[in-house]
């Protein structure tokens, strides 16, 4: 997968909220959006999931361009936000629900992705009595569960133990592994920077620079 960011602003009440933003993204690679709340991070995340217009510029798809040839990217999996679960379901419910939706994957394989994030798929407790982080390791269960070509992560560590962090990095190099394009937006960075092949630091909507890992 090849993603062409190409010169894409997106303007909110006369706020540059994207502004002339040129990145490449492609598969095999973990890349960082860092940056402060507000710097553009979640919008950017947005815009490539399809979920916002731009105003001016394009995003190519392996040469298909969004909102033109495409809807949305084919193969994604996301976390934006504050993800909503069935409070009154289980995990393992509101998984085999959301499941259904694309009818790609079996019961196995939700099983699989709740055990790699750390929960137990027999647990009959419902979400509405999971701590954040079960919560947060729910959400990374679902983006990850039909091993999309695409994850786009929003600040995917926020209320995750140092534990789930060493689990959330294992997961996401087995996924690099299988040849997918990961983009993670956070704001603290340090506890996943060994992950990232490239970090972008946006600022007021704009990339301020890019750096390589070695």
């Amino acid at each position: 997968m090849k993603i062409n960011i190409n010169d894409i602003s997106r303007e909110i009440k006369s706020n540059m909220i994207l502004n002339n933003i040129t990145l490449e993204f492609e598969s095999g690679k973990i890349y960082g959006l860092c940056g402060h709340n507000g710097s553009g991070k979640t919008m950017l995340l947005r815009a490539i999931a399809g979920l916002i217009q731009i105003d001016k510029g394009e995003i190519v798809i392996d040469h298909q361009t969004l909102h033109q040839d495409i809807d949305y990217p084919p193969e994604m999996g996301l976390i934006i936000e504050t993800p909503t679960f069935f409070k009154y379901y289980t995990g393992m419910e509101n998984l085999l629900y959301l499941a259904e939706i694309r009818d790609k994957i079996s019961k196995p394989d939700v099983l699989e992705a709740l055990k790699r994030v750390g929960l137990d798929p027999n647990d009959k407790r419902t979400v509405a009595k999971y701590s954040l982080g079960m919560k947060q390791r729910l959400a990374i269960a679902q983006a990850i569960m039909e091993k999309p070509q695409l994850i786009l992560l929003d600040e995917p560590t926020n209320a995750l133990d140092q534990d789930a962090i060493l689990q959330f990095k294992k997961i996401m190099t087995v996924e690099k592994m299988r040849n997918a394009c990961i983009i993670i937006a956070t704001h603290n960075y340090q506890d996943i920077d060994e992950l990232f092949d490239e970090k972008i630091y946006l600022n007021s909507g704009k990339v301020e620079r890019v750096e390589k890992n070695d």
